[in-house]
């Protein structure tokens, strides 16, 4: 069973900025899409940014503009970028893999959520 371990969370002040990192334990194969993923108290999990094998890239709307999602060249890594950071992106961060993409979203989740790294952003 492959593990995720995300890292690179911590606690920035508004516009400051984090690069967040996500490890495989194992080969991941045969799979399109890496994505970041986040959950504050209160919500539910949502999609933050996706990547395909062919580095088309998906963002949700709250972040376009400010996060970049990319993987290194063995697709082993995953890495959000996170620039001009406001309090609303303060959550507990999640890589995983999309289950599938249908009727033009992002659905469900292949492997064991990581224990995540927090984000906190905060002056």
């Amino acid at each position: 069973q492959v593990q995720l371990v995300e890292s690179g969370g911590g606690l920035v002040q508004p516009g400051g900025s984090l690069r967040l990192s996500c490890a495989a334990s194992g080969t991941i194969s045969g799979v399109n899409a890496r994505a970041w993923y986040r959950q504050s108290p209160g919500t539910e999990r949502e999609l933050v940014a996706a990547v395909t094998r062919l580095n088309s890239t998906t963002y949700t709307d709250a972040v376009k503009g400010r996060f970049a999602i990319s993987t290194n060249s063995a697709r082993d890594m995953v890495y959000l970028q996170m620039n001009n950071l406001k309090p609303e992106d303060s959550a507990v961060y999640f890589c995983n893999v999309p289950r599938a993409f249908y009727n033009g979203k992002y659905v469900g989740t292949t492997l064991e959520w990581g224990q995540g790294t927090r984000v906190t952003v905060s002056a």
